[in-house]
């Protein structure tokens, strides 16, 4: 009795000691060779990024108007679920850095290691999911590059040969057209339409009359111009995810049923000389203020953020437009539903991700979402995302006593905040009408500076009403990006695609290249301005290298474009007007240029250089 005794109270002084230093220090310390029992300290660093802010949480409420910096050293810091950001944690004037050591590459990881891997009598590499229930990983990365989950055919499309009587539920397909797999349970369907896609499984594949049939309508229920052939009567498909299809290196296989992963790779090749990683937290990162108790002043500088999960729905992935879909809900007034973040922001203000790294992630990369503020993302990295890259504001799927929430609550509308000198490639992976930077309805928004390339669809997307209709959405800016190689899976989108009425906005001194697939129904253009786009100003804008015309409006109303240059292809002229009146549109001092003109080549040359 008397040794334990003795045993509590030492443990007692420990922990006193810990929350004393705690309640004086302004710098703590995190490393993956420390321990959470440590005082947080240079020598004595914490193990979790967790414990750290708890302990800025103490010296806060023993403090005011001290700044707070967490410093992470180098490593991985796996977590398995996010790291959540509260009001009660940090004052009103209290800055949060949480930062990376000089010269270090701190990664927050929510992924899973895959070990004991043993080869079966196929030659193919099997392993057990380390965690059991009903997680299904539909990432795989090997040494940090994506892996192609099994697919047929191994690149390109199948096409439907006929849509079924219903056009929404089945199809059928051609003879031959890709091996029929003996269990159906996991098989999934990924079909293109023309600016979204669906991703849904399989419920039966008749081999006898070429029939395939998926678990629910295939596209979203509404709008009527989903059903299967109103684009293409013969719309672009692939199968995905069955031992069938496992026929390439790096290619792999999930059976949900027995829980285990089957990988292909070269003959010589074992999987113990890799880092194989599956995501597993639903999330890294969620800072989650009030309306009126946001959250202030978080910092994030030099984190990398990777291997965030996200599963889709039972029914199927049936994106309506910018990873957006069809949330299949019984009650229709609840909206569309958004494919979500590795790290999302609300309520929040003068809040900051700088110098970080997005990559390797199942959902989206960043969203700044309901009543942020004057948040900011600088000099950041988003590369190989699933889902959209960066998003801003929210859509129309929140209500308020059944109306759309910004007629209820508009001053909750994102407002003030900023992306500059980011870079987005490679977004879109798995749901190809993602977006590198989505902004929906927004206000002073400004968006400059950045390079957004190799996206099947749209590199920015701003605005989120089909129609003139007043919103929230005024003053924003999209300034001086570079936006290429995009649209190079789907259609109807271009390197910056506008809805709505938008006061005082501005579209300005952006380059704008190689849009080259036209792969839909629908033009893909340089600048899309969609439904409802009214009182934007297009200006000093270099659009090249477009299937279409550089321009495009549609069902727009007035607006300003003045001193573009626009080389255009083919018989495309710079601007195209879809339902919409030409003198509407008012133009000056733009300059025009086709491919048929003597010197097309060397105005476009000195274009390029002048904007370099």
């Amino acid at each position: 009795m008397k040794t334990s005794s003795l045993l509590k109270n030492i443990r007692n002084i420990f922990i006193f000691s810990l929350i004393a230093f705690s309640s004086f220090a302004t710098e703590f310390y995190v490393s993956p060779n420390g321990s959470d029992d440590n005082s947080g300290t240079k020598n004595r660093p914490f193990a979790t990024l967790e414990r750290a802010k708890i302990a800025v949480q103490n010296s806060i409420q023993n403090k005011n108007n001290i700044d707070f910096t967490i410093w992470i050293a180098d490593g991985i810091y796996e977590i398995e679920s996010p790291l959540i950001f509260n009001p009660e944690f940090f004052g009103d004037k209290i800055n949060v850095r949480i930062k990376a050591i000089k010269k270090a590459n701190p990664v927050i990881s929510g992924g899973k290691v895959l070990t004991g891997w043993t080869k079966n009598e196929n030659g193919f590499w099997v392993a057990e999911l380390p965690e059991k229930g009903d997680w299904n990983p539909r990432e795989l990365f090997i040494n940090n590059k994506r892996a192609m989950r099994a697919r047929h055919p191994n690149s390109g499309y199948l096409e439907v040969k006929k849509v079924g009587d219903d056009r929404r539920t089945n199809f059928q397909f051609s003879e031959g057209d890709f091996p029929i797999p003996k269990n159906v349970k996991g098989v999934e369907l990924i079909l293109l339409h023309d600016w979204s896609i669906s991703r849904i499984g399989v419920k039966s594949i008749d081999s006898r009359n070429n029939r395939l049939t998926a678990v629910d309508s295939i596209g979203a229920k509404s709008p009527a111009f989903f059903n299967l052939d109103n684009w293409d009567k013969n719309p672009r498909y692939f199968l995905e995810n069955t031992i069938e299809f496992l026929d390439a290196d790096f290619e792999w296989f999930l059976d949900s049923e027995t829980r285990k992963i089957y990988l292909k790779l070269p003959e010589l090749q074992s999987p113990e000389s890799l880092q194989i990683i599956v995501p597993f937290a639903s999330g890294l990162i969620q800072i989650k203020g009030e309306e009126n108790s946001p959250v202030k002043n978080i910092h994030f500088e030099g984190i990398t953020f990777k291997h965030s999960n996200w599963e889709i729905p039972v029914k199927g992935y049936c994106g309506v437009q910018a990873c957006f879909y069809d949330s299949r809900l019984s009650k229709p007034e609840k909206g569309w539903s958004a494919v979500p973040a590795a790290v999302k922001v609300k309520f929040a203000e003068n809040c900051s991700f700088s110098n970080c790294s997005f990559e390797n992630l199942g959902g989206s990369g960043l969203w700044l979402s309901t009543g942020c503020n004057s948040c900011s993302v600088i000099n950041s990295v988003f590369y190989d995302i699933s889902g959209n890259g960066i998003m801003i504001g929210e859509g129309h799927d929140r209500f308020i006593d059944g109306e759309v929430w910004w007629k209820k609550v508009p001053e909750q509308t994102a407002t003030g905040n900023m992306v500059d000198n980011c870079r987005v490639e490679n977004c879109g992976v798995q749901f190809f009408g993602a977006i590198g930077i989505w902004c929906g309805i927004t206000a002073e928004t400004t968006i400059e500076n950045s390079e957004i390339m190799s996206l099947p669809y749209s590199g920015i997307s701003i605005g989120w009403e089909w129609s003139p209709a007043k919103t929230p959405c005024r003053n924003n800016v999209i300034d001086g990006n570079h936006i290429h190689h995009i649209m190079q899976k789907l259609s109807d989108g271009g390197g910056i695609y506008m809805l709505g009425l938008q006061p005082d906005s501005k579209l300005i001194n952006n380059q704008i290249h190689d849009v080259k697939i036209n792969a839909g129904r629908a033009e893909s253009n340089g600048m899309f301005l969609d439904e409802g786009t009214t009182d934007v100003v297009v200006a000093n804008n270099l659009i090249y290298n477009i299937a279409k015309s550089p321009l495009r409006f549609h069902r727009a109303t007035t607006n300003l474009v003045k001193e573009n240059y626009l080389f255009c292809t083919g018989d495309n002229p710079p601007i195209r007007y879809n339902r919409t009146n030409e003198d509407d549109i008012k133009k000056v001092d733009n300059r025009v240029f086709s491919e048929s003109d003597e010197d097309y080549l060397k105005e476009l040359k000195k274009a390029i250089k002048k904007w370099k």
